[in-house]
């Protein structure tokens, strides 16, 4: 377009020697209103020319998305202690493939979260880190009891567990969606939410199958 009016402006003072200097170009008109989605749950906002040009999703974490991801790798060991008790305990094969499919996608999410945590100059909870009051998190009794467990015994109580601890982390990740600031770890939470709303649907099937 720049290049178009140099051409014309060049052209017009050939034709008509020292005329006035051509007007300037127009200036897109930019008065539209733009739409911002919301968070989930959350409504889509109407943002001025203005406001959008400054409405950045935010980078910056806060401390309620560091208390969620420190929490929820704690959350997330319990869970693959959990699973990796399957393969040599569990009668039913979709118990066993379960919690493998837990093993596989908690496993990748303990390592981004650490590396986050890293990134942040934040404390990576060690492998004995407390986890009273956290959602869901079975007790160390419960924990006993599931080691002993072997066939049927097992599979009902993993589920019933595994069931209550996917809960737990929604209700974490839910709170996490609403007072964190980080948009990588908002989108974390949300996946973890879905994916473990779909697991909860999976391990009640198997549980009426049994």
């Amino acid at each position: 377009m720049r290049a178009a009016l140099i051409v014309i402006a060049g052209t017009a003072i050939a034709l008509s020697g020292c005329s006035a200097d051509p007007p300037p170009a127009r200036q897109a008109d930019s008065t539209a209103p733009v739409i911002a989605p919301g968070k989930p749950g959350e409504e889509a906002k109407t943002l001025s020319p203005g406001e959008a040009a400054t409405a950045v999703p935010p980078d910056k974490a806060n401390a309620a998305d560091v208390t969620y991801v420190q929490d929820m790798i704690v959350h997330h060991r319990q869970a693959i202690d959990m699973a990796l008790l399957a393969p040599s305990r569990a009668r039913a094969d979709k118990v066993k493939r379960i919690a493998a499919r837990i093993q596989d996608a908690q496993g990748p999410e303990i390592q981004y979260m650490t590396s986050w945590l890293e990134q942040q100059g934040q404390k990576v909870p060690d492998h004995h880190a407390g986890h009273e009051g956290m959602p869901g998190m079975a007790t160390p009794e419960q924990m006993e009891q599931l080691k002993a467990a072997t066939g049927d015994a097992f599979d009902r109580l993993f589920l019933t567990l595994m069931i209550a601890h996917h809960r737990g982390a929604i209700e974490m990740s839910t709170k996490a969606i609403t007072t964190g600031s980080h948009q990588r770890i908002n989108e974390l939470a949300t996946e973890v939410g879905v994916e473990q709303t779909a697991e909860i649907r999976r391990m009640q099937d198997i549980q009426a199958a049994l």
